[in-house]
């Protein structure tokens, strides 16, 4: 029998949190800080995309109506702290939990914004600003120029599979095939940004030279 819908997008919400808390702690691991301020990072990737999300579509914030979603980030952040003192981790490992993150939470916000009786859209929208906001929280607390504003694709993917879910859906195909394939393609074409250096051309004025 096919999962139920609902029930589908509360464990992929479930993922996304835990995919983001585990990022923001490597993330923050680089930056040495202790395990306060790790858990700290690690709350803002991966509660701060659906609490804007929430806030702009004037609904309860998810992790305070359950705080099922707060517990597993703590629950992933401790895990991936003391994990990572035993374990030797690659530099950019954390792009791989961030990549799976934003495809899980582009899901579950376009998914959620849709059942908010937004307009198509806006729904698209709202999938990106939950997929992409908690990584640029995490960014600034890490005093990095977000990811979301480098070279790589990054929102582009997650608006791309945004897209791609509205458009199966209104073809009538299962809600969770249709969330399963738009996922996939965002994890597959984040990571093949990553992986070739794929990105939107960056601004150059004609006749503009780089300041002192």
């Amino acid at each position: 029998m096919p999962p139920h819908l609902d029930e589908l997008m509360y464990w992929i919400g479930l993922s996304a949190v835990a995919m983001m808390a585990a990022a923001g702690v490597l993330e923050a691991g680089r930056k040495r800080f202790d395990l306060f301020g790790m858990i700290i990072v690690a709350l803002a990737a991966a509660l701060g995309g659906g609490s804007v999300r929430d806030l702009l579509l004037d609904r309860p914030v998810f992790w305070v109506v359950d705080q099922t979603y707060l517990i597993g980030a703590l629950s992933a952040a401790c895990t991936t702290f003391f994990l990572a003192r035993f374990v030797v981790l690659p530099t950019r490992f954390f792009l791989i939990p961030d990549a799976a993150g934003l495809a899980l939470f582009t899901i579950t916000g376009t998914n959620a914004a849709i059942a908010w009786g937004a307009p198509w859209l806006v729904a698209s929208f709202m999938g990106v600003v939950t997929g992409v906001m908690g990584g640029i929280l995490r960014d600034v607390l890490c005093n990095e120029e977000p990811l979301v504003f480098k070279g790589t694709l990054y929102a582009t993917a997650a608006w791309t599979g945004a897209l791609i879910l509205l458009g199966l859906m209104a073809l009538d195909m299962a809600g969770w095939i249709a969330a399963l394939a738009a996922g996939a393609v965002i994890f597959l074409l984040r990571l093949i940004a990553i992986r070739w250096e794929i990105g939107l051309p960056r601004f150059t004025a004609k006749g503009s030279r780089d300041r002192p």
